[in-house]
């Protein structure tokens, strides 16, 4: 198998960042679709995108994309898809599904008629009546929109927001991927400070050092795939050799995390030290208001409490007024700050000089973009 068509799934808004990570690894034929980025690629593309993609939630192959509004239809244009290809005799296949607005609704349905017609493909090449199912992982989805079924292989395994350093997390964490895209989205370079004044168990920071000093995120952790004999262990070795020779271990960073609580903080610290990043990133408890950095042209990047629950919502409001109090000294930063608020500029005090849409989870939030002057050059 030569190329391969794979899919970077990716959160409601974070799409055109994705699809620049995809196209930054030197991807073409990368287009972006609703919740998707997809692109055609050499095999190769399986583990470098796995390990690289920092803001995408998962890299599957694309097996075959066709309509679908008959069971018989289903069974039979899954059935001619080039499984063999792709499965070994003992692979383990479990079948996931969805539906959006199709003929065929029923999910249950969907996945019960694919598991037997990718059975019934395997029967013609293996020779075999019964498949054993405890070799390697190949978890298969049967996604509908709108009566056109996409047949996919999961590459991943968990999803890839899990990067191996967050053992320990407090009550809402923030996803790795949404944390990487937050910073992605911003002016910052690693020559430049960089503080997280909610840091909580201490994702941004993490991220940032990890951008700072190009991490791979995957460098910590397993994947599906590496099981998969068609790639081979080869590729995955050289894959994960660029990883170590792209690094940059020795690109000192000024990144400060802080918060109100001692525990996150303790938190936050432990992830870092995980993570291999004890010695670089700093954390210390600190209130909002106490916010100083004597750094010029640096980027701080919230996610601060929203006020969402009942009795949380004065105590949240006055301390968006206090950074904006803090903040205000600061006047060569650029400041990038998440939240649900809707009168969140009001109390800061200032006009964001922009604003996206972005989902933290089932949460819809803005991210406020306060873009402070370019440094000189």
């Amino acid at each position: 198998m030569e190329k391969v068509t794979l899919i970077a799934t990716a959160t409601m808004g974070l799409e055109a960042v994705v699809a620049r990570e995809v196209r930054n690894l030197g991807f073409e034929d990368v287009k972006v679709e609703n919740g998707r980025v997809v692109f055609t690629a050499d095999v190769s593309a399986i583990p470098r995108a796995n390990l690289w993609l920092r803001t995408a939630d998962r890299v599957k192959i694309q097996v075959g994309s066709f309509k679908a509004t008959t069971f018989d239809e289903l069974f039979e244009k899954t059935k001619a898809l080039p499984w063999a290809d792709l499965l070994p005799p003992d692979a383990e296949f479990p079948v996931l599904g969805r539906s959006v607005k199709s003929t065929l609704f029923s999910v249950s349905d969907c996945q019960a008629i694919v598991k037997k017609a990718v059975v019934e493909s395997l029967k013609i090449r293996y020779k075999k009546e019964w498949f054993v199912e405890d070799g390697p992982l190949y978890r298969i989805e049967v996604a509908l929109l709108k009566d056109m079924a996409t047949l996919t292989i999961d590459t991943s395994g968990e999803g890839l927001h899990k990067r191996g350093y967050r053992a320990l997390h407090n009550a809402a964490p923030l996803k790795e991927t949404l944390a990487a895209a937050m910073i992605q989205l911003t002016t910052w370079h690693p020559e430049r400070p960089f503080a997280d004044p909610f840091c909580g168990s201490g994702t941004i920071a993490i991220e940032a050092a990890m951008i700072g000093q190009n991490i791979a995120p995957g460098f910590n952790r397993d994947f599906a795939s590496e099981q998969w004999d068609w790639i081979g262990k080869d590729r995955w070795d050289e894959a994960r050799q660029e990883v170590e020779d792209l690094a940059n271990y020795d690109q000192s960073l000024d990144i400060v995390g802080s918060d109100i609580d001692h525990r996150s903080v303790e938190l936050a610290k432990g992830n870092a030290r995980e993570a291999g990043l004890g010695d670089v990133i700093k954390f210390k408890q600190m209130q909002v208001r106490d916010f100083h950095n004597k750094g010029s042209y640096g980027v701080v990047v919230g996610n601060p409490p929203y006020g969402e629950r009942i009795g949380e919502r004065a105590t949240v409001e006055k301390m968006y007024q206090d950074m904006g109090e803090a903040i205000r000294h600061h006047d060569t930063w650029s400041v990038y700050i998440l939240t649900s608020h809707e009168g969140f500029e009001a109390l800061y005090g200032k006009q964001a000089s922009k604003k996206r849409k972005l989902y933290n989870g089932n949460i819809k939030t803005d991210y406020y973009q306060f873009f402070g002057p370019r440094p000189p050059r």
